[in-house]
């Protein structure tokens, strides 16, 4: 099948790609090393993911946010500080109403252990959609008019456009002769949800503490997902620990703001790091999420970002197809390699910046922090601008981040 897309990755960003290309009647094989019953498991992955509106859109327009809506919990309040642990929220600090957003709010969180089965439920359910799984691409190759790939098993698959969706360690990147900039934070994220006290009303906490950020991320109910960045060493001594001693070492971290917490399910560590591809595109190839940019967790943009990466490109592609263009063809990943180089450096650039620039306990830095953050809060016309900017609602957006069909 020469028109058909090869995903190679299948996890959020693999996964979501498929079913993109596939509501617009595109076919796609989607490859990935892991089983489906190893990704469907509630164990697989820690952590929750907070969903820019668009995203929300994104996830609406295909068919998915009506199972998942009622797992998912609005966020009303963005609370964001130069904290101190113990303290909380005090002193000078920026808060975003989501209600200023005309009503909208600003996101959804939303735990992976619903969106996950959640995808792989929509591709088995979709006949466009070829999955191969368990199953391990060991070579790749780029021709003048297809690409191809080869499986562990020696099977081959032919197809217009390889996609790498296969994570930071991209292999797909790595065959492509595709390099990667990018340093280690010396930060381990340490993730788990708790139970809380009292109600969070819908608010996400953004505490940047001198050893590292802490988010505190509204769950349903009196719940809570923690990401919890250390030193490496430090993490990884706490991460070692037992349930009651990480509690003993977290609570005074994180205060008595929530009243009484407890631990809620299993505890994860990941290493941060900042990991981007060199280039975005090679001939008959493109690369989507971490896959193209890893950056660092806080502000949770992460996962955002790798969506519009793959309703940028699903758009790219449906776009072609209407017009009898080669999908896979230079000038139409050109045109995916535009649209979202920007975006990209930008996310990039901030995230970097702005954990250099709070993961510190340098007084000075600390004043001038503190004070930055009470003028953006006074200043509205810039305080909904940011709001706007994190809910996703800025710059040329896909039509499937506008809640449209493609």
């Amino acid at each position: 099948m020469s028109n058909r897309v090869i995903i190679v990755g299948g996890g959020l960003n693999g996964a979501a790609l498929a079913l993109a290309l596939a509501s617009a009647g595109q076919p796609s094989l989607l490859v990935d090393a892991l089983p489906p019953e190893t990704r469907a498991d509630p164990a697989f992955d820690g952590r929750a993911y907070a969903l820019a509106l668009s995203s929300q859109r994104m996830l609406a327009a295909l068919g998915l946010w009506r199972e998942l809506a009622g797992k998912a919990e609005r966020i009303a309040h963005v609370k964001v500080a130069d904290g101190r642990p113990n303290s909380g929220v005090c002193g000078p600090h920026l808060h975003f109403n989501a209600d200023e957003l005309d009503g909208e709010g600003a996101g959804f969180m939303l735990e992976d252990r619903h969106l996950r089965p959640a995808l792989l439920a929509a591709i088995a359910g979709q006949k466009l959609i070829t999955h191969l799984a368990p199953a391990k691409v060991v070579t790749q190759n780029s021709g003048p008019n297809t690409a191809s790939i080869t499986l562990d098993d020696g099977r081959k698959f032919e197809g217009a456009l390889l996609v790498g969706c296969d994570g930071r360690a991209s292999a797909v990147a790595a065959r492509a002769g595709i390099a990667r900039q990018g340093h280690d934070y010396g930060q381990i994220a340490l993730v788990c949800a708790l139970t809380h006290e009292k109600p969070h009303n819908g608010t996400a906490y953004q505490l940047f503490l001198p050893a590292g950020p802490l988010a505190i991320l509204p769950l349903k109910g009196n719940r809570c997902s923690i990401v919890w960045s250390e030193s490496a060493s430090r993490a990884t001594a706490i991460a070692a620990l037992n349930d009651a001693d990480y509690m003993a070492a977290l609570r005074p971290v994180f205060g008595n703001f929530l009243g009484e917490i407890s631990l809620c399910g299993a505890r994860f560590s990941y290493p941060l790091s900042l990991t981007l591809a060199t280039e975005l595109t090679r001939p008959r190839l493109a690369l989507v999420g971490d896959a193209a940019h890893g950056i660092h967790p806080l502000a949770g943009q992460g996962l955002n970002l790798g969506l519009r990466d793959v309703a940028s490109l699903a758009e790219v592609i449906s776009d072609a197809t209407r017009r009898g263009e080669d999908l896979g063809g230079a000038l139409v990943l050109a045109r995916y390699a535009r649209w979202r180089r920007s975006d990209i450096a930008a996310n990039s650039i901030v995230t970097d910046g702005v954990n250099h620039l709070f993961s510190n306990d340098n007084p000075i830095l600390r004043a001038g922090r503190s004070l930055g953050l009470g003028v953006v809060n006074a200043w509205p016309g810039l305080r909904r601008y940011l709001m706007a900017e994190a809910a996703g609602l800025h710059g040329t957006l896909p039509r499937l981040m506008q809640g449209q069909a493609l």
